[in-house]
Protein backbone atom coordinates (compact mmCIF):
# COMPACT_ATOMS: atom_id res chain seq x y z
CA UNK A 1 0.00 0.00 0.00
CA UNK A 2 1.14 3.52 -0.84
CA UNK A 3 1.58 5.83 2.13
CA UNK A 4 -0.81 8.46 0.77
CA UNK A 5 -4.04 8.26 2.74
CA UNK A 6 -7.59 7.13 2.06
CA UNK A 7 -9.01 8.04 -1.32
CA UNK A 8 -12.63 8.85 -2.11
CA UNK A 9 -13.08 7.91 -5.78
CA UNK A 10 -16.28 9.31 -7.31
CA UNK A 11 -16.91 7.59 -10.65
CA UNK A 12 -20.45 8.05 -11.96
CA UNK A 13 -19.59 5.64 -14.80
CA UNK A 14 -17.59 2.66 -13.53
CA UNK A 15 -18.02 -0.91 -14.77
CA UNK A 16 -16.29 -3.27 -17.20
CA UNK A 17 -18.08 -3.99 -20.46
CA UNK A 18 -20.55 -1.09 -20.23
CA UNK A 19 -19.00 1.37 -22.67
CA UNK A 20 -15.77 3.29 -23.06
CA UNK A 21 -16.25 5.83 -20.23
CA UNK A 22 -17.48 3.14 -17.83
CA UNK A 23 -14.38 1.13 -18.70
CA UNK A 24 -12.24 4.16 -17.80
CA UNK A 25 -13.94 4.33 -14.39
CA UNK A 26 -13.36 0.59 -13.87
CA UNK A 27 -9.66 0.89 -14.77
CA UNK A 28 -9.20 3.66 -12.20
CA UNK A 29 -10.97 1.70 -9.49
CA UNK A 30 -9.46 -1.74 -10.18
CA UNK A 31 -5.91 -0.48 -10.64
CA UNK A 32 -5.94 1.83 -7.60
CA UNK A 33 -7.32 -1.01 -5.46
CA UNK A 34 -4.35 -2.50 -3.66
CA UNK A 35 -2.25 0.65 -4.11
CA UNK A 36 -4.11 2.62 -1.41
CA UNK A 37 -7.30 2.21 0.65
CA UNK A 38 -10.26 3.68 -1.20
CA UNK A 39 -14.00 4.18 -1.19
CA UNK A 40 -15.74 4.10 -4.56
CA UNK A 41 -18.92 6.14 -5.04
CA UNK A 42 -20.77 5.18 -8.22
CA UNK A 43 -24.21 4.87 -9.78
CA UNK A 44 -26.36 1.89 -8.86
CA UNK A 45 -26.72 0.91 -12.53
CA UNK A 46 -23.09 -0.27 -12.34
CA UNK A 47 -23.67 -2.62 -9.40
CA UNK A 48 -24.44 -5.82 -11.30
CA UNK A 49 -21.42 -5.54 -13.61
CA UNK A 50 -19.11 -4.56 -10.74
CA UNK A 51 -20.17 -7.51 -8.60
CA UNK A 52 -19.78 -9.86 -11.56
CA UNK A 53 -16.19 -8.60 -11.89
CA UNK A 54 -15.50 -9.36 -8.21
CA UNK A 55 -16.16 -5.98 -6.60
CA UNK A 56 -15.78 -4.73 -4.00
CA UNK A 57 -12.08 -5.49 -4.47
CA UNK A 58 -9.82 -6.07 -1.43
CA UNK A 59 -9.07 -2.92 0.54
CA UNK A 60 -12.05 -1.06 -0.94
CA UNK A 61 -15.70 -0.35 -0.25
CA UNK A 62 -18.42 0.74 -2.67
CA UNK A 63 -21.27 3.19 -2.10
CA UNK A 64 -24.08 3.14 -4.67
CA UNK A 65 -26.24 6.15 -5.56
CA UNK A 66 -29.67 5.43 -7.06
CA UNK A 67 -31.20 7.99 -9.47
CA UNK A 68 -32.91 5.55 -11.84
CA UNK A 69 -36.27 7.15 -11.02
CA UNK A 70 -34.95 10.23 -12.87
CA UNK A 71 -32.34 8.83 -15.28
CA UNK A 72 -34.56 6.19 -16.94
CA UNK A 73 -37.40 8.48 -18.09
CA UNK A 74 -34.88 11.17 -19.10
CA UNK A 75 -32.94 8.76 -21.34
CA UNK A 76 -36.10 7.40 -22.96
CA UNK A 77 -37.32 10.92 -23.72
CA UNK A 78 -33.96 11.91 -25.27
CA UNK A 79 -33.86 8.74 -27.38
CA UNK A 80 -37.31 9.46 -28.79
CA UNK A 81 -36.39 13.05 -29.60
CA UNK A 82 -33.10 12.15 -31.34
CA UNK A 83 -33.33 8.57 -32.70
CA UNK A 84 -30.39 8.93 -35.14
CA UNK A 85 -28.00 11.04 -33.09
CA UNK A 86 -26.21 9.79 -30.01
CA UNK A 87 -24.57 13.03 -28.88
CA UNK A 88 -27.78 14.99 -28.18
CA UNK A 89 -29.06 11.95 -26.28
CA UNK A 90 -25.86 12.03 -24.24
CA UNK A 91 -26.17 15.76 -23.55
CA UNK A 92 -29.76 15.49 -22.30
CA UNK A 93 -29.11 12.28 -20.31
CA UNK A 94 -26.11 13.92 -18.66
CA UNK A 95 -28.48 16.04 -16.56
CA UNK A 96 -28.85 12.97 -14.36
CA UNK A 97 -25.30 13.50 -13.12
CA UNK A 98 -26.31 16.59 -11.16
CA UNK A 99 -28.97 14.60 -9.29
CA UNK A 100 -26.42 11.84 -8.64
CA UNK A 101 -23.85 14.32 -7.38
CA UNK A 102 -26.23 15.99 -4.93
CA UNK A 103 -27.37 12.64 -3.51
CA UNK A 104 -23.74 11.47 -3.25
CA UNK A 105 -22.81 14.59 -1.26
CA UNK A 106 -25.73 14.01 1.10
CA UNK A 107 -24.73 10.35 1.61
CA UNK A 108 -21.06 11.19 2.24
CA UNK A 109 -21.87 13.93 4.75
CA UNK A 110 -24.03 11.47 6.68
CA UNK A 111 -21.26 8.85 6.70
CA UNK A 112 -18.72 11.39 7.89
CA UNK A 113 -20.96 12.31 10.80
CA UNK A 114 -20.92 8.59 11.63
CA UNK A 115 -17.12 8.54 11.75
CA UNK A 116 -16.00 7.82 8.16
CA UNK A 117 -13.08 9.86 6.88
CA UNK A 118 -11.09 10.40 3.68
CA UNK A 119 -7.98 12.40 2.82
CA UNK A 120 -8.48 13.13 -0.86
CA UNK A 121 -11.24 13.10 -3.53
CA UNK A 122 -10.73 12.18 -7.18
CA UNK A 123 -13.55 12.26 -9.75
CA UNK A 124 -12.33 10.55 -12.98
CA UNK A 125 -15.76 10.09 -14.58
CA UNK A 126 -17.69 11.65 -16.22
CA UNK A 127 -14.82 12.73 -18.46
CA UNK A 128 -16.70 15.86 -19.54
CA UNK A 129 -15.99 19.33 -18.07
CA UNK A 130 -19.79 19.70 -17.99
CA UNK A 131 -19.83 17.43 -14.91
CA UNK A 132 -19.63 20.15 -12.28
CA UNK A 133 -19.55 18.61 -8.80
CA UNK A 134 -20.37 19.80 -5.29
CA UNK A 135 -18.05 17.30 -3.57
CA UNK A 136 -15.62 20.12 -2.77
CA UNK A 137 -18.08 20.96 0.03
CA UNK A 138 -16.55 18.05 1.94
CA UNK A 139 -13.54 20.41 2.29
CA UNK A 140 -10.97 17.88 1.08
CA UNK A 141 -8.42 18.28 -1.75
CA UNK A 142 -10.32 17.56 -4.99
CA UNK A 143 -8.89 16.35 -8.32
CA UNK A 144 -11.16 16.45 -11.37
CA UNK A 145 -10.56 14.52 -14.58
CA UNK A 146 -8.93 13.66 -16.83
CA UNK A 147 -11.47 15.73 -18.70
CA UNK A 148 -11.92 15.66 -22.46
CA UNK A 149 -14.28 18.23 -23.94
CA UNK A 150 -14.49 21.70 -25.38
CA UNK A 151 -14.02 20.53 -28.97
CA UNK A 152 -15.86 22.83 -31.36
CA UNK A 153 -18.00 21.38 -34.13
CA UNK A 154 -16.30 21.38 -37.56
CA UNK A 155 -17.91 23.64 -40.16
CA UNK A 156 -16.53 21.69 -43.15
CA UNK A 157 -19.02 18.79 -42.95
CA UNK A 158 -22.48 20.44 -42.95
CA UNK A 159 -24.19 17.30 -44.31
CA UNK A 160 -22.92 15.22 -41.39
CA UNK A 161 -23.51 17.80 -38.66
CA UNK A 162 -27.11 18.24 -39.87
CA UNK A 163 -27.69 14.51 -39.30
CA UNK A 164 -25.99 14.85 -35.91
CA UNK A 165 -28.33 17.61 -34.68
CA UNK A 166 -25.31 19.87 -34.52
CA UNK A 167 -27.51 22.88 -33.68
CA UNK A 168 -27.82 21.44 -30.16
CA UNK A 169 -24.07 21.42 -29.47
CA UNK A 170 -23.85 25.05 -28.21
CA UNK A 171 -26.10 24.00 -25.31
CA UNK A 172 -22.90 22.57 -23.83
CA UNK A 173 -21.91 26.11 -22.95
CA UNK A 174 -24.45 25.93 -20.15
CA UNK A 175 -21.96 23.61 -18.48
CA UNK A 176 -19.70 26.58 -17.79
CA UNK A 177 -22.58 28.31 -16.04
CA UNK A 178 -23.17 25.20 -13.91
CA UNK A 179 -19.47 25.07 -13.07
CA UNK A 180 -19.52 28.71 -11.97
CA UNK A 181 -22.68 28.31 -9.90
CA UNK A 182 -21.49 25.12 -8.15
CA UNK A 183 -17.87 26.27 -7.75
CA UNK A 184 -16.45 23.02 -9.13
CA UNK A 185 -13.31 24.26 -10.94
CA UNK A 186 -12.94 27.15 -8.50
CA UNK A 187 -12.59 24.81 -5.53
CA UNK A 188 -10.69 21.93 -7.17
CA UNK A 189 -7.02 21.47 -6.33
CA UNK A 190 -6.09 20.05 -9.77
CA UNK A 191 -7.81 19.82 -13.16
CA UNK A 192 -6.54 17.00 -15.39
CA UNK A 193 -7.02 17.86 -19.08
CA UNK A 194 -6.62 15.46 -22.01
CA UNK A 195 -6.33 17.76 -25.03
CA UNK A 196 -5.45 21.26 -26.13
CA UNK A 197 -9.13 21.93 -26.87
CA UNK A 198 -10.04 20.99 -23.30
CA UNK A 199 -7.39 23.26 -21.79
CA UNK A 200 -8.44 26.14 -24.05
CA UNK A 201 -12.03 25.73 -22.85
CA UNK A 202 -11.04 26.07 -19.18
CA UNK A 203 -11.45 29.67 -17.93
CA UNK A 204 -8.08 31.41 -17.94
CA UNK A 205 -8.04 31.94 -14.17
CA UNK A 206 -8.16 28.17 -13.55
CA UNK A 207 -5.55 27.02 -16.08
CA UNK A 208 -2.79 27.22 -13.49
CA UNK A 209 -4.45 24.16 -11.92
CA UNK A 210 -4.29 22.11 -15.13
CA UNK A 211 -2.10 19.05 -15.61
CA UNK A 212 -1.90 17.14 -18.88
CA UNK A 213 -3.26 13.59 -18.77
CA UNK A 214 -5.14 11.78 -21.53
CA UNK A 215 -8.37 10.22 -20.25
CA UNK A 216 -7.82 6.88 -22.00
CA UNK A 217 -5.28 4.19 -21.31
CA UNK A 218 -4.47 0.81 -22.82
CA UNK A 219 -4.51 -2.61 -21.19
CA UNK A 220 -1.30 -4.09 -22.58
CA UNK A 221 -2.37 -7.58 -21.50
CA UNK A 222 -5.38 -7.44 -23.83
CA UNK A 223 -3.89 -5.43 -26.69
CA UNK A 224 -0.59 -7.14 -27.42
CA UNK A 225 1.75 -6.45 -30.32
CA UNK A 226 0.68 -8.80 -33.13
CA UNK A 227 2.81 -9.93 -36.09
CA UNK A 228 2.08 -8.08 -39.32
CA UNK A 229 -0.13 -10.15 -41.66
CA UNK A 230 1.06 -11.24 -45.08
CA UNK A 231 1.60 -7.98 -47.00
CA UNK A 232 -1.26 -6.83 -49.24
CA UNK A 233 -0.88 -7.46 -52.93
CA UNK A 234 -1.99 -9.99 -55.49
CA UNK A 235 -4.02 -12.65 -53.74
CA UNK A 236 -3.93 -10.81 -50.40
CA UNK A 237 -6.34 -7.87 -49.94
CA UNK A 238 -5.46 -4.76 -47.99
CA UNK A 239 -7.28 -5.37 -44.70
CA UNK A 240 -8.74 -2.23 -43.11
CA UNK A 241 -10.53 -2.19 -39.74
CA UNK A 242 -12.94 0.35 -38.24
CA UNK A 243 -14.25 0.05 -34.66
CA UNK A 244 -16.85 2.40 -33.22
CA UNK A 245 -20.49 3.34 -32.94
CA UNK A 246 -22.23 3.56 -36.32
CA UNK A 247 -23.24 7.22 -36.13
CA UNK A 248 -23.08 9.95 -38.80
CA UNK A 249 -20.10 11.81 -37.30
CA UNK A 250 -17.94 8.65 -37.26
CA UNK A 251 -17.47 9.12 -41.01
CA UNK A 252 -17.90 5.48 -42.08
CA UNK A 253 -19.81 6.58 -45.20
CA UNK A 254 -16.68 8.46 -46.37
CA UNK A 255 -14.57 5.39 -45.61
CA UNK A 256 -16.85 3.26 -47.81
CA UNK A 257 -16.42 5.69 -50.70
CA UNK A 258 -12.63 5.62 -50.28
CA UNK A 259 -12.62 1.81 -50.27
CA UNK A 260 -14.75 1.79 -53.44
CA UNK A 261 -12.13 3.94 -55.19
CA UNK A 262 -9.25 1.65 -54.23
CA UNK A 263 -11.22 -1.51 -54.99
CA UNK A 264 -11.33 -0.48 -58.65
CA UNK A 265 -7.65 -1.42 -59.00
CA UNK A 266 -6.64 -3.51 -55.98
CA UNK A 267 -8.22 -6.06 -53.62
CA UNK A 268 -9.44 -4.49 -50.35
CA UNK A 269 -11.36 -5.88 -47.36
CA UNK A 270 -13.00 -3.54 -44.86
CA UNK A 271 -14.22 -4.86 -41.51
CA UNK A 272 -16.66 -2.58 -39.64
CA UNK A 273 -17.06 -3.43 -35.94
CA UNK A 274 -19.82 -1.69 -34.05
CA UNK A 275 -23.55 -1.05 -33.98
CA UNK A 276 -25.75 2.01 -34.23
CA UNK A 277 -28.61 3.69 -36.05
CA UNK A 278 -26.59 4.15 -39.27
CA UNK A 279 -25.96 0.43 -39.86
CA UNK A 280 -28.75 -0.17 -42.38
CA UNK A 281 -27.89 2.99 -44.31
CA UNK A 282 -24.22 1.97 -44.44
CA UNK A 283 -25.06 -1.53 -45.66
CA UNK A 284 -27.21 0.00 -48.39
CA UNK A 285 -24.42 2.42 -49.34
CA UNK A 286 -21.89 -0.41 -49.64
CA UNK A 287 -24.33 -2.20 -51.95
CA UNK A 288 -24.87 0.91 -54.07
CA UNK A 289 -21.09 1.40 -54.37
CA UNK A 290 -20.71 -2.19 -55.53
CA UNK A 291 -18.47 -3.23 -52.63
CA UNK A 292 -20.89 -5.21 -50.46
CA UNK A 293 -18.71 -8.29 -50.99
CA UNK A 294 -15.62 -6.43 -49.73
CA UNK A 295 -17.26 -5.00 -46.57
CA UNK A 296 -17.94 -7.11 -43.48
CA UNK A 297 -20.22 -5.75 -40.75
CA UNK A 298 -19.20 -7.46 -37.50
CA UNK A 299 -21.57 -5.90 -34.97
CA UNK A 300 -20.36 -4.84 -31.50
CA UNK A 301 -17.33 -6.78 -30.25
CA UNK A 302 -15.83 -7.33 -26.77
CA UNK A 303 -12.29 -6.11 -26.14
CA UNK A 304 -10.71 -9.53 -26.66
CA UNK A 305 -12.38 -9.89 -30.08
CA UNK A 306 -11.36 -6.35 -31.08
CA UNK A 307 -7.76 -7.32 -30.26
CA UNK A 308 -8.07 -10.42 -32.46
CA UNK A 309 -9.46 -8.40 -35.35
CA UNK A 310 -6.66 -5.86 -34.99
CA UNK A 311 -4.15 -8.69 -35.35
CA UNK A 312 -5.77 -9.62 -38.69
CA UNK A 313 -5.76 -6.14 -40.26
CA UNK A 314 -3.02 -4.14 -41.97
CA UNK A 315 -4.27 -0.71 -40.92
CA UNK A 316 -6.82 0.80 -38.58
CA UNK A 317 -8.93 3.74 -39.79
CA UNK A 318 -11.05 6.13 -37.69
CA UNK A 319 -12.51 8.75 -40.10
CA UNK A 320 -14.52 10.50 -37.37
CA UNK A 321 -15.06 14.22 -38.03
CA UNK A 322 -15.56 15.09 -34.35
CA UNK A 323 -13.59 12.86 -32.01
CA UNK A 324 -12.60 14.36 -28.65
CA UNK A 325 -10.50 11.37 -27.62
CA UNK A 326 -9.52 8.31 -29.61
CA UNK A 327 -9.15 5.30 -27.28
CA UNK A 328 -9.54 2.88 -30.16
CA UNK A 329 -6.56 4.49 -31.92
CA UNK A 330 -4.44 3.77 -28.85
CA UNK A 331 -5.62 0.15 -28.82
CA UNK A 332 -4.71 -0.25 -32.49
CA UNK A 333 -1.27 1.24 -31.86
CA UNK A 334 -0.80 -1.17 -28.95
CA UNK A 335 -1.47 -4.02 -31.39
CA UNK A 336 1.36 -2.61 -33.57
CA UNK A 337 -0.97 -1.44 -36.31
CA UNK A 338 -0.55 1.85 -38.18
CA UNK A 339 -3.48 4.23 -37.72
CA UNK A 340 -5.28 6.66 -40.03
CA UNK A 341 -7.56 9.44 -38.78
CA UNK A 342 -8.70 12.98 -39.51
CA UNK A 343 -6.55 15.92 -38.48
CA UNK A 344 -9.06 17.29 -35.99
CA UNK A 345 -9.71 16.92 -32.26
CA UNK A 346 -8.17 14.18 -30.15
CA UNK A 347 -6.77 12.08 -33.04
CA UNK A 348 -4.65 15.02 -34.20
CA UNK A 349 -2.79 14.85 -30.86
CA UNK A 350 -2.31 11.07 -31.00
CA UNK A 351 -1.48 10.34 -34.64
CA UNK A 352 1.47 11.61 -36.68
CA UNK A 353 3.61 10.41 -39.59
CA UNK A 354 5.68 8.16 -37.33
CA UNK A 355 2.74 5.94 -36.34
CA UNK A 356 0.31 6.46 -39.25
CA UNK A 357 -1.24 9.37 -41.13
CA UNK A 358 -3.72 12.21 -40.71
CA UNK A 359 -6.13 13.39 -43.41
CA UNK A 360 -7.00 17.12 -43.45
CA UNK A 361 -10.58 17.59 -42.21
CA UNK A 362 -11.51 19.99 -45.01
CA UNK A 363 -14.69 18.36 -46.33
CA UNK A 364 -16.31 15.14 -47.50
CA UNK A 365 -14.69 14.96 -50.94
CA UNK A 366 -11.12 15.78 -49.81
CA UNK A 367 -11.39 13.21 -47.00
CA UNK A 368 -12.48 10.48 -49.42
CA UNK A 369 -9.59 11.36 -51.73
CA UNK A 370 -7.13 11.52 -48.84
CA UNK A 371 -8.14 8.15 -47.42
CA UNK A 372 -7.99 6.50 -50.83
CA UNK A 373 -4.52 7.97 -51.40
CA UNK A 374 -3.26 6.59 -48.08
CA UNK A 375 -4.65 3.10 -48.78
CA UNK A 376 -2.92 3.12 -52.18
CA UNK A 377 0.32 4.17 -50.49
CA UNK A 378 0.07 1.20 -48.10
CA UNK A 379 -0.31 -1.10 -51.12
CA UNK A 380 2.83 0.43 -52.65
CA UNK A 381 4.94 0.42 -49.45
CA UNK A 382 3.63 -2.18 -46.99
CA UNK A 383 6.99 -2.49 -45.23
CA UNK A 384 7.09 1.21 -44.41
CA UNK A 385 3.61 0.99 -42.91
CA UNK A 386 4.53 -2.12 -40.93
CA UNK A 387 7.30 -0.05 -39.31
CA UNK A 388 4.80 2.68 -38.43
CA UNK A 389 2.79 0.06 -36.55
CA UNK A 390 5.85 -0.95 -34.57
CA UNK A 391 6.56 2.69 -33.71
CA UNK A 392 2.99 3.00 -32.44
CA UNK A 393 3.48 0.07 -30.06
CA UNK A 394 6.61 1.67 -28.62
CA UNK A 395 4.78 4.95 -28.07
CA UNK A 396 1.94 3.22 -26.23
CA UNK A 397 4.34 1.47 -23.87
CA UNK A 398 6.07 4.76 -23.06
CA UNK A 399 3.08 7.10 -22.71
CA UNK A 400 -0.34 5.50 -22.68
CA UNK A 401 -0.36 2.29 -20.64
CA UNK A 402 -2.60 2.12 -17.56
CA UNK A 403 0.30 1.34 -15.17
CA UNK A 404 2.08 4.51 -16.31
CA UNK A 405 -1.12 6.52 -15.83
CA UNK A 406 -1.75 5.20 -12.31
CA UNK A 407 1.84 5.93 -11.27
CA UNK A 408 1.40 9.51 -12.53
CA UNK A 409 -1.88 9.83 -10.61
CA UNK A 410 -0.29 8.67 -7.34
CA UNK A 411 2.36 11.36 -7.75
CA UNK A 412 -0.39 13.95 -8.18
CA UNK A 413 -2.16 12.66 -5.06
CA UNK A 414 1.03 13.20 -3.07
CA UNK A 415 1.41 16.69 -4.56
CA UNK A 416 -2.10 17.61 -3.45
CA UNK A 417 -1.66 16.33 0.09
CA UNK A 418 1.78 17.86 0.58
CA UNK A 419 0.54 21.29 -0.50
CA UNK A 420 -2.52 21.10 1.70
Amino acid sequence: MENIGRLLLSAYQCAPGMGSVSQIGWEWYSRLAGRLPLTLVTHIRNQKALEKAGAPLPGTEILYVDTEWFAGPLYRLASRLFPRSEHPVFLISSLDFFVYDRLALRMLRKLRRQGKSWDLIHQPTPVSPLAATTLHRLRLPLILGPWNGGLKSPDTFPEIMAAESGWLYPVRRLGRLADWLLGSSRNARLLLTATAATRADIPQRYRVKCRNMIENGVDLEVFRAAPWPEPPGEGQPLRILFVGRLLPFKGVAMLLEAVARVCAGSPVHLAVAGAGPEENALRQKADELGIAGQVEFLGPLPHAEVARRLAECHVFCLPSIRESGGAVLLEAMAAARPVVALDYGGPSEIVDGEVGALVPATGWKPVVEGLAGIFEEILRDPEGWRRRGQAGRRRIEQRYSWPAKIDAALSLYRECLESR
